[in-house]
């Protein structure tokens, strides 16, 4: 049964921008991970200052799996890496005056139905 994991994020307006710009500079590094089903970045909207991070695995045993593994710290490592190089500070959740987003939390869910477009 497959997992969903969401990482959200409390984001603030002037801050956005800079957010995207970070996920945008690690795109493609979790698709090779072993387990990996999905992953959607969604910006908010009518208001809302929360980004939802969400992203699918097979199994728990999978998400951990990639959580832990040497791919994972070099995103993070890189993101930090390229922030700072370009006088944004260090980490990925650091840059321009700190931290993108000002809390955040994971949720998880196990995905019990699902619904795919018909071909």
């Amino acid at each position: 049964m497959s997992v969903v994991k969401i990482n959200v994020l409390t984001v603030p307006a002037e801050r956005r921008e800079e957010l995207e710009r970070r996920f945008a500079g690690r795109a493609g590094l979790v698709e090779s991970a072993e387990g990996f089903e999905g992953f959607r970045l969604l910006r908010p909207t009518e208001g809302f200052d929360r980004y939802l991070v969400v992203t699918q695995w097979r199994s728990e045993e999978d998400f951990t799996r990639w959580t832990e593994s040497q791919a994972f710290r070099h995103g993070h490592a890189q993101a930090a890496k390229d922030a700072e190089a370009q006088g944004h500070g260090q980490g990925h959740g650091h840059g321009r005056g700190g931290p993108a987003a000002t809390a955040a939390e994971v949720w998880g869910f196990e995905v019990i139905q699902s619904a795919e477009p018909k071909a």
